[in-house]
């Protein structure tokens, strides 16, 4: 092989190698702006989630934080709540041998008088008098307030998952019935998991509940709190992906019980 031929064949695998050499540059260079545009995208959709999305941390999710928020209906904060523990209820038998009983409960927007129906849930009865008598309640919050639909108290920790200690027998009402405006019902987490958790119905989206919750009574003085609890505003539940976070808080400031 002569010298220019090498020279040629040489200058050939030359450019070959620079023509590499620049795809891959280019190639380089595609990647990187691809990954910087798709960051950017993750940045923007982050700030716009932030901005419309809102601050779920500024949410109230402990009984501490509810303290820190407004009161609702303009009313005052009680002292706080004294955490009890029990391993179970102590038997009421004026309760159960009284023909009426009545729980007056004194919120932040106004009294709820409930008339106890102590036949057809005698242990649930006895135990949600019990607590009342105790103080349990006081000072707790309603934890959950949805339009139309319940608002939920009776959890010392606020958050949907606390109790007493113990739970009671499930005593559920039969199969017609209803849980219409007006009736207090206990809250559960399925079977034999009934505490101190306790919903009222404000609307009548709650008829579509199954009759798997012990009746407490019924409400027959307090509309006038229920439509103003009802009305506190809420915030989405991030977890549950439901409007009922109270951003106003409202108490339990006590619960009288009337029997006979």
């Amino acid at each position: 092989m002569t010298d220019r031929r090498r020279r040629q064949k040489e200058n050939r695998a030359a450019r070959r190698e620079a023509e590499r050499k620049a795809d891959s540059r280019r190639e380089l260079f595609r990647r990187i702006r691809f990954a910087f545009l798709l960051g950017l995208v993750v940045v923007l959709l982050f700030v716009v989630g932030s901005f419309f999305g809102g601050d779920d941390s500024a949410l109230p999710g402990s009984y501490a934080s509810y303290r820190q928020q407004p009161t609702a209906c303009g009313a005052e904060a009680p002292p706080p709540e004294q955490v009890m523990r029990f391993d179970t209820f102590e038997p009421q038998p004026d309760v159960i041998g009284s023909s009426t009983a009545t729980a007056t409960i004194t919120t932040s927007c106004g009294p709820i008088v409930i008339e106890l129906d102590p036949a057809s849930a005698p242990e649930t009865v006895q135990s949600f008098v019990f607590l009342s008598r105790e103080g349990f309640y006081d000072g707790t919050v309603f934890h959950r307030i949805v339009a139309d639909f319940v608002i939920q108290g009776g959890d010392p920790d606020a958050i949907g998952s606390g109790g007493p200690g113990y739970t009671i027998a499930d005593e559920f009402p039969g199969s017609d019935f209803t849980y219409e405006f007006g009736v207090v019902a206990m809250a559960n987490a399925g079977r034999g998991t009934t505490g101190s958790q306790f919903f009222v119905v404000v609307g009548e989206s709650a008829s579509v509940l199954t009759n798997l919750f012990n009746p407490l009574g019924m409400v027959v003085d307090g509309q006038d709190t229920l439509d103003l609890i009802a009305a506190v505003p809420t915030a989405t539940r991030p977890a549950a992906r439901e409007q009922s976070l109270p951003l106003e808080t409202v108490y339990i400031e006590s619960i009288e019980i009337v029997v006979g």
